[in-house]
């Protein structure tokens, strides 16, 4: 089974698919995985977020899938109860990270400060996302991994693209989350397809450099 750390060893590239439809998200998932990403993440303010996890819990093996905006203990409940094996918030909540722990999923918690890193890793995070990205820039991050021990991996998510991705990665960044880089509401598998392949085509190069 295809678990979090191993995809994202192979391509450190989360897709954030928030507003996919049930209908529409093992397709999109699907041109996502023929690009060569293999997490995919289900924002809960998304249509019937739940029912579009369960169906991408058929990809099991394939793409690994999480629920993102997640705020309470309850939602993780629900989200690991339809298949998300991680649990990506845009805030730290200790009471989320400890409940993703307890119900084997990995936490994501989103950080904005060295305050909100070091709560994380306290409840046992190790994974970090750094949101919104945008607002802080590569020099936050830089300045940030200069103070998180060497197990803590941030995640910048929020503004990242495929034509900056390259300032964030000499920042220190372990990687990224796309969101509307990759996907909006209304594209369709291929257009999905041909932008997942350009975000990974420069993932790949920042690796061999």
């Amino acid at each position: 089974m295809l678990n979090f750390a191993d995809a994202f060893a192979g391509m450190p590239l989360i897709a954030i698919v928030r507003g996919v439809r049930p209908d529409e998200v093992v397709d999109v998932a699907t041109a996502l995985y023929d690009a060569g990403i293999r997490i995919v993440e289900v924002p809960l303010n998304s249509p019937d977020p739940f029912v579009s996890i369960e169906r991408l819990s058929e990809m099991t093996g394939r793409m690994v899938c999480g629920a993102g905006t997640v705020l309470n203990t309850e939602q993780v409940d629900s989200a690991v109860a339809a298949g998300s094996t991680i649990i990506v918030a845009p805030n730290t909540d200790p009471s989320v990270i400890r409940k993703s722990l307890v119900r084997g999923a990995i936490p994501v918690p989103g950080i904005a400060t060295a305050t909100d890193a070091f709560s994380a890793l306290a409840a046992g995070a190790r994974w970090l996302k750094l949101f919104p990205a945008a607002t802080y820039g590569p020099e936050h991050l830089k300045a940030l991994a200069a103070v998180l021990p060497a197990e803590a991996r941030v995640i910048p998510v929020g503004g990242v693209s495929a034509a900056n991705m390259k300032q964030w990665w000499s920042s220190g960044a372990a990687g990224f989350g796309l969101g509307s880089d990759l996907f909006k509401p209304g594209m369709t598998p291929h257009q999905v397809r041909d932008r997942a392949r350009e975000a990974v085509d420069v993932m790949s190069a920042l690796r061999r450099d």
